[in-house]
């Protein structure tokens, strides 16, 4: 298996975890490999990365973007792009509830996440994506 280069979003976003640390790092850490385990076929991908963000965003993708992963102070953010257009049956979305496309689920530190309603999730969003490319072709 070849070794991903440094400047590979898989790379970047190890760097972005490790640079993070503490718990909010073992929480996108946590989310990640959950994420992976739902979908072997995500890619992943560093997006908007600019001056003021010089890291970026990590990026799941399939068929189109799945979800964001973002750290902050008090949090860990993941945001579903269609997460509107999704079943959420164990309530997993906490945040960014009023929006048209997107939902949000924020991480709290001592907080636990639902790893196989997250899996499901991925899944779910997953195929929306398949989904509304198919209908386009």
């Amino acid at each position: 298996m070849a070794v991903p280069d440094e400047d590979s979003p898989s790379r970047l976003i190890d760097a972005r975890i490790a640079a993070i640390g503490g718990w909010r790092g073992e929480t996108l850490a946590r989310v990640r490999a959950l994420i992976r385990e739902a979908d072997p076929e995500i890619v992943e991908a560093v997006k908007w990365r600019k001056p003021s963000n010089p890291d970026g965003v990590p990026v799941w993708e399939h068929d189109g973007i799945i979800c964001t992963g973002e750290a902050y102070k008090d949090k860990v953010k993941l945001t579903f792009a269609k997460g509107a257009s999704l079943e959420d049956p164990s309530r997993l979305f906490n945040a960014s509830l009023e929006g048209n496309a997107t939902r949000a689920i924020d991480i709290r530190d001592g907080e636990e996440i639902d790893g196989e309603a997250l899996k499901a999730l991925i899944r779910e969003a997953a195929a929306l994506n398949r989904a509304r490319r198919a209908a386009k072709a």
